[in-house]
């Protein structure tokens, strides 16, 4: 998908087959560190298309990968095992492999979940945080400001669970949808600013996935206690959000801003859920500014010489 990138699989300790991709062949031989990609749910590594190819142009070392249950990583035989705890291990996991030892984290809206309970059991291992359109509270109950969610849930599982093979053929093909397409065009993007193709390719990618993947990330979501570990997470965070965002409200980015000890807020004006599609140049220059920031603090250790490589800092 990325040029300059190599797309590969790591297998895991419990056998899973990790699909990962980076720009570099020994991490040891850069002297930037590294950045690590992670999509929400039912989202794909498309969702940074402005973000990877920006940072891998600086010269940045790029780390993506899809999770387990998802696209071109495997799966087991039980839909119990996608947990945010194995989500962790298996990030871990791929760095160790890849003989990363610190590295800037990106999450955007789930992947701000899977960014946090990363950075909860491996603090050493991040370097900082660029959280985007997250809520640490359960999404069934803020999603679009409201709790609808909470109540549709059990029905959209029930008729998956008497309808199997009539729901997955819809869930399959949303993306030939017009209706759809346009539904998610205007409640989750900024119309002006993200072409209509952009969320075509997201629809098709999600029914690539199984509807089951959906319902398991929503129940890790609404289980996940990490708002009670925030205080303790003593890692560098910038949380941005936009102004218009439709899905989740605001006020969840101003939790993470009041509750995690070294946090910084930008709000994107005209922003939607997904700001860093909408107004890629604003979401990329903050990023680089708040990892440069960063950088300046951090030993020389963490930085495997990148304070002599980017003559900017």
């Amino acid at each position: 998908m990325f040029k300059g990138f190599e797309e590969f699989n790591i297998t895991t300790p419990d056998g899973i087959k990790i699909n990962t991709g980076t720009n570099f062949e020994s991490v040891k031989e850069r002297t930037l560190p590294t950045l690590v990609f992670n999509y929400g749910l039912v989202c794909n590594i498309g969702h940074w298309k402005h973000q990877i190819p920006f940072f891998h142009d600086l010269g940045y070392p790029i780390v993506f990968h899809d999770y387990r249950f998802h696209f071109k990583s495997s799966s087991t035989e039980s839909i119990d095992d996608l947990t945010f705890a194995n989500i962790s291990r298996d990030m871990a996991y791929i760095l160790e492999y890849l003989q990363v030892d610190k590295a800037f984290h990106f999450g955007h809206s789930m992947g701000v979940n899977t960014t946090l309970e990363f950075a909860k059991d491996y603090a050493n291992q991040v370097l900082g945080m660029i959280l985007i359109s997250g809520t640490v509270l359960p999404p069934q109950d803020v999603l679009f400001d409201s709790n609808w969610m909470e109540i549709i849930q059990p029905i959209l599982e029930s008729l998956l669970g008497k309808y199997p093979t009539l729901y997955k053929s819809i869930w399959k093909t949303g993306h030939l949808n017009p209706l759809a397409t346009k539904l998610v065009h205007q409640g989750g993007f900024n119309t002006k600013m993200v072409p209509k193709d952009f969320v075509e390719h997201y629809l098709k990618k999600i029914g690539e996935l199984e509807p089951e993947v959906f319902f398991q990330l929503l129940k890790e979501m609404k289980n996940h206690k990490i708002i009670s570990e925030l205080e303790h997470i003593n890692t560098p965070a910038l949380i941005m959000g936009g102004d218009k965002d439709q899905v989740i409200p605001n006020f969840l980015q101003k939790i993470l801003k009041d509750n995690l000890p070294k946090a910084q807020l930008y709000i994107i004006k005209d922003g939607s859920h997904v700001p860093q599609a909408d107004f890629a140049d604003s979401v990329n220059e903050r990023s680089l500014m708040f990892i440069k920031n960063v950088i300046k603090t951090l030993p020389q250790d963490d930085l495997k010489g990148a304070e002599k490589r980017d003559s900017s800092l």
